[in-house]
């Protein structure tokens, strides 16, 4: 499936000359970000086993609160409030602080909420008869539900494998394995995988995306490719997948350097939605239209994690070493960057006619 604009037409080429890059950064890999949903705070999880927490303004984003894990930290997520920040290690564990108990700044302490077998690599945050919980997916193929008021766990689902990704929406919750196994729970009923299918795309999950009205999620794959996915039967015939992060070689017209697609985040107003790759560039799609809305330069690296604000104003992306090639790649000469992209009002809109979503 292809999408409706050409790749070298001009006017689907994004400007990121007002791009702007934060001075203070992580010490090591930027694993995952996200900003507030209801402020424009922004947490950023880091191999160097910290979450930063930064304000971000209109010169940029300042470092605001930050906490340390006993290992590299893989993913971190906001409550609803914006209130607490947690944040899921390697050291098998999830740690959460309450930013309403370190008003200064600084360095946070924390309180440990869940606990896994094995490195935990996703963290989401859920409500449930009107009580926040955490949802964690962990390296040791399990997905657990904590009842931030208990020690132990409220339930898990046992996954297929290994969890890679894992996103909630509303009550929806989509969560990709090792294997191409891909889980779809209803939140109503936690413990139950309502249903699992297998990847339309033919290699590793990188990440999973819900759509910004919990009717369904977007798939990244290693192969430079997307697939939309609707989760009623109903709906199948609006399921498709595209190619994206491709580049062709100017050698050679039938041979394509073909990258992984690290990060899919949907507009939080308009449900169009981001993808971005280990070619270090970002694009701007909407689904419905089946039509790129603008892509972006090269940014200098992989670009390993994404997000919107609130708004829908700030598009925040990190450039860092995506671990694709192991240990011994990560050196010095990794570059690593925060950077914020300020949102032109007609950059994220869908095409006009379309159905939103």
């Amino acid at each position: 499936m292809a999408f409706a604009s050409a790749a070298s037409a001009a006017n689907t080429v994004g400007d990121t000359s007002k791009d702007v890059e934060v001075a203070e950064l992580p010490g090591d890999s930027i694993s995952d970000l996200a900003f507030s949903p209801t402020n424009d705070h922004l947490a950023v999880a880091s191999w160097d086993k910290k979450v930063y927490i930064y304000e971000v303004g209109a010169s940029g984003a300042q470092g605001k609160w930050s906490f340390e894990m006993g290992g590299p930290v893989l993913g971190c997520a906001w409550s609803a409030d914006g209130t607490r920040v947690a944040g899921a290690s390697t050291d098998r564990s999830v740690h959460i602080v309450d930013l309403r108990q370190a008003p200064g700044g600084g360095n946070c302490q924390t309180t440990q909420v869940a606990q896994h077998d094995d490195a935990v690599k996703s963290v989401r945050w859920f409500t449930l008869n009107g009580a926040d919980y955490i949802a964690t997916g962990s390296w040791d193929k399990t997905v657990k539900f904590w009842d931030l008021r208990s020690p132990t766990p409220a339930g898990q689902i046992n996954a297929s494998e290994r969890v890679y990704s894992m996103d909630v929406k509303n009550d929806l919750l989509v969560v990709g394995t090792a294997e191409r196994h891909i889980h779809v729970v209803d939140l109503k009923e936690p413990t139950k995988i309502y249903k699992t299918i297998q990847s339309p795309l033919k290699w590793q999950t990188r990440v999973v995306s819900c759509f910004t009205d919990a009717t369904g999620f977007a798939v990244g794959s290693i192969e430079g490719r997307c697939a939309i996915q609707y989760v009623e039967d109903k709906d199948t015939a609006l399921n498709f997948s595209f190619k994206c992060h491709r580049q062709q070689d100017p050698a050679n017209r039938d041979v394509a350097k073909v990258y992984s697609v690290n990060a899919i985040s949907f507009h939080p107003q308009h449900g169009t939605f981001s993808t971005a790759g280990s070619d270090g560039t970002f694009h701007f799609w909407d689904k419905d239209a089946k039509h790129r809305l603008k892509g972006y330069p090269e940014a200098g690296g992989s670009i390993t994690a994404t997000g919107f604000n609130h708004t829908g104003n700030i598009f925040a992306y990190a450039v860092s070493y995506d671990w694709s090639k192991g240990y011994a790649f990560n050196n010095p000469q990794q570059p690593i960057k925060l950077k914020l992209h300020p949102i032109a009002p007609e950059e994220c809109k869908p095409r006009p006619g379309g159905k939103k979503r």
